[in-house]
């Protein structure tokens, strides 16, 4: 009697721990599901005008710059990754400019001027890409048959996975993107002097539940397998660039993939997860590579 008693007792309290642990998961997760917010902080230097455009119903805010008397010229879409914005990634623009490319950047959901949503997730990326690409397309100076994508970091991967769900575009360039979601949280959590374990598993799934996505879905977000789809069938031509030196999204994601999958990629020497294009064979790669892809 005393024994079934303890045993009750010891299970209520294991009940109750689990209940703790998953609560304060679900906390972690429902707090980190909201992306820094970072101002923009600087503009184009060259002519630009504001531009706003719809993703799943949300208006997003961003930058066109078209080329003095373009008329049906190839363009770049820029998007940024989780935390940042448009103004972060303008370094881009001027080498794409200089080639005559009209260039978009936006802020994704939940970042910079563009609205917030409940519970953004990495494939609100692929969503606000798509949307960004198509809002291009209908600009009468723009070839809507020549255009490209450039991402960094998770604005990649959302490119990526919009590949798999025909996103029209010639090419697409990533910059320090990761593999899966899970890297991206793990080095979240490390900024925040917070365990990797068993927590970069687990707060994935808290997003995915909070953002309605199933795990059909999620299944689907496999970046090997929507390249090697790619390879296969629509062959959009990829070039996957990362430093060595990142110490954000580590290089390693890339050494994977390229061990599962042929893809077009280059390894520079630049410090940090921010800096790719400040080694000069960045541009000396991505600039041809765009040139090839984009021409008439």
């Amino acid at each position: 009697m005393k024994r079934n008693a303890w045993l009750i007792a010891a299970g209520a309290v294991a009940a109750t721990a689990a209940a703790a642990a998953a609560a304060a998961v679900w906390k972690v997760g429902t707090i980190s599901q909201k992306p820094r917010w970072l101002p923009n902080e600087a503009v184009p230097e060259m002519p630009y005008e504001e531009i706003a455009f719809a993703s799943q119903q949300s208006k997003l805010h961003g930058w066109l710059a078209i080329p003095q008397g373009a008329n049906q010229c190839a363009a770049v879409v820029v998007a940024h990754g989780w935390g940042s914005n448009r103004s972060r990634v303008l370094r881009y623009v001027g080498p794409l400019f200089a080639q005559g490319y009209a260039v978009l950047l936006y802020d994704a959901r939940s970042h910079g001027d563009s609205e917030a949503i409940h519970a953004p997730s990495g494939l609100m990326f692929r969503d606000d890409v798509r949307a960004a690409v198509d809002y291009l397309r209908g600009q009468p100076a723009v070839d809507p048959e020549r255009i490209a994508v450039l991402g960094h970091s998770l604005g990649g991967y959302g490119a990526l996975l919009a590949l798999d769900k025909g996103l029209p575009v010639r090419a697409i360039v990533t910059d320090s993107s990761p593999l899966r979601i899970d890297t991206m949280v793990k080095a979240e959590l490390k900024r925040k002097k917070l365990p990797g374990f068993p927590l970069a598993t687990l707060i994935p799934m808290v997003w995915f539940r909070r953002a309605g996505i199933d795990r059909s879905e999620r299944r689907a977000a496999d970046i090997p397998a929507i390249l090697a789809r790619n390879n296969s069938g629509r062959q959009v031509p990829v070039y996957m660039v990362h430093s060595l030196n990142d110490n954000f999204i580590p290089p390693d994601d890339l050494r994977e993939l390229v061990q599962q999958v042929a893809v077009e990629h280059l390894y520079v020497q630049s410090a940090g997860h921010s800096a790719s294009d400040g080694d000069p064979q960045f541009w000396s790669h991505v600039i041809p590579f765009l040139s090839t892809h984009l021409e008439k």
